[in-house]
């Protein structure tokens, strides 16, 4: 019998609290906004944090599409259920609501564009029109 002293793990397992790459798409929709308006404030949010890959948006709707390194699920998507809060006054972000959330961990995420299922990757980066 061996003595596992603590923080030893197994070959290949990963350590519970290393932080993980999670691909986020944050679905917002709400009251029509001019599309100028959403564009500078789209802009204005990936300016400030520059994890975002990109943002696609209408006059009444917005998908935001970003890598977050979180420990896990749970942490990756709280973080991104406040996103568009904490940062409407800041960016000028319209008063919507987020109606989407979908988190996957990056192995699902490249074996979704393998199949040639899921939104393309996340190109052109920036933010486009729908």
């Amino acid at each position: 019998m061996a003595s596992v002293s603590a923080g030893d793990r197994f070959r290949g397992e990963e350590p519970e609290h290393t932080p993980r790459l999670w691909h986020v798409t944050l679905s917002v929709s709400g009251a029509r906004a001019p599309l100028p308006e959403v564009r500078r404030a789209l802009e204005q949010l990936a300016h400030d944090h520059p994890f975002l890959l990109t943002s696609r948006y209408a006059d009444d709707h917005a998908e935001i599409r970003y890598w977050e390194e979180a420990r896990d699920l749970h942490d990756a998507a709280a973080v991104a259920l406040r996103l568009w809060g904490e940062h409407r006054q800041t960016a000028g972000l319209p008063p919507w609501e987020i109606v989407g959330l979908e988190v996957i961990d990056r192995a699902t995420y490249h074996q979704r564009i393998a199949a040639g299922y899921g939104p393309a990757p996340a190109t052109p980066v920036g933010v486009h029109p729908f």
